[in-house]
């Protein structure tokens, strides 16, 4: 169960968050842009999933002009995967704030990365979608989800076993 009645978010709320006001001092932020990699999240619960323990979706709009293209192989574009990867990590991160837990968030891995695809600057809308595998909230919080990128609604991404952890 979370600490919050709201099961999305808009760009503002993500901002407050990166700006540390969300989930309060010393608890999981986001990162500012341009390290932020998604625009909102449309949907965020304890329930869903297919693990039923949770779910979150989120979304970003991008364009020939996103930050990226220009400077990741000049002359051929194309969104580095590691900033896909880090968008899954920031999500699990967010929900364990949005959980009500303290501490601040940090990657600490991830099982398999497959990528099916690429992101172009042809491509208009990003869809990650992350679901909770495992949650452990005792001397450490640690989540543990699997995650999906969609590019135009084709699946570019998986990762299994994405793990975050919340330090105090």
């Amino acid at each position: 169960m979370s600490n919050f009645d709201k099961d999305a978010f808009t760009y503002e709320d993500l901002i407050a968050c990166a700006e540390g006001k969300l989930f309060g001092a010393g608890n999981a932020q986001l990162p500012m842009p341009p390290m932020l990699m998604f625009n909102k999240i449309s949907k965020i619960d304890t329930e869903s999933g297919l693990y039923s323990k949770g779910q979150v979706i989120a979304e970003m709009s991008i364009s020939k002009d996103s930050w990226f293209f220009d400077c990741h192989f000049r002359g051929d574009p194309v969104m580095p995967g590691c900033l896909g990867l880090d968008a899954l990590w920031q999500l699990l991160g967010f929900y364990l704030g949005w959980l009500g837990q303290p501490g601040k968030g940090r990657a600490l891995g991830v099982g398999e990365v497959k990528f099916f695809g690429m992101i172009t600057p042809k491509i208009k809308r990003l869809e990650y979608i992350i679901n909770i595998k495992k949650l452990i909230t005792r001397n450490l919080t640690l989540g543990v989800a699997d995650g999906d990128l969609y590019a135009d609604g084709e699946k570019v991404y998986s990762a299994e076993n994405l793990k975050v952890g919340l330090f105090e």
